[in-house]
């Protein structure tokens, strides 16, 4: 089963209507995972503990993310995989916008392993 986990800058609605919508795939909020104990944890603490547990990291930072993301390459650490979003294809406050595009590449790549994946969010045109 797919799992994603939105970081705490993503609305926890874009999770509550994300498994609404699509069956077969977990969706927690920062906010909802381990209790929220990893809010405010740092990169590397997130992403250990996801790359534990599997769920594949969904975040609009295209900041301080990449670089970790570099390091642990270089040292042949995995990850449970990331899907980037940026804030001028779908912004933040867009949570219809959010979740169609991530509604589009569940039903994409259901079945795919996301481990170690990094993967950039395409907005999803209204039908």
């Amino acid at each position: 089963m797919l799992k994603l986990l939105l970081d705490e800058h993503i609305s926890p609605d874009v999770a509550d209507g994300l498994r609404q919508k699509q069956k077969g795939v977990s969706v927690l909020s920062l906010g909802q995972w381990e209790e929220g104990k990893f809010l405010g944890a740092s990169d590397e603490l997130i992403l250990a503990e996801a790359a534990a547990q599997k769920p594949t990291l969904v975040t609009y930072d295209r900041k301080t993310i990449p670089p970790v993301l570099k390091a642990w390459a270089e040292a042949g650490r995995e990850h449970g995989g990331v899907i980037f979003v940026d804030e001028k294809t779908i912004a933040p406050s867009d949570i219809g916008g959010l979740l169609r595009a991530l509604q589009k590449l569940v039903r994409e790549v259901s079945k795919a392993d996301l481990s170690t994946a990094v993967i950039f969010l395409r907005r999803e045109n209204k039908h």
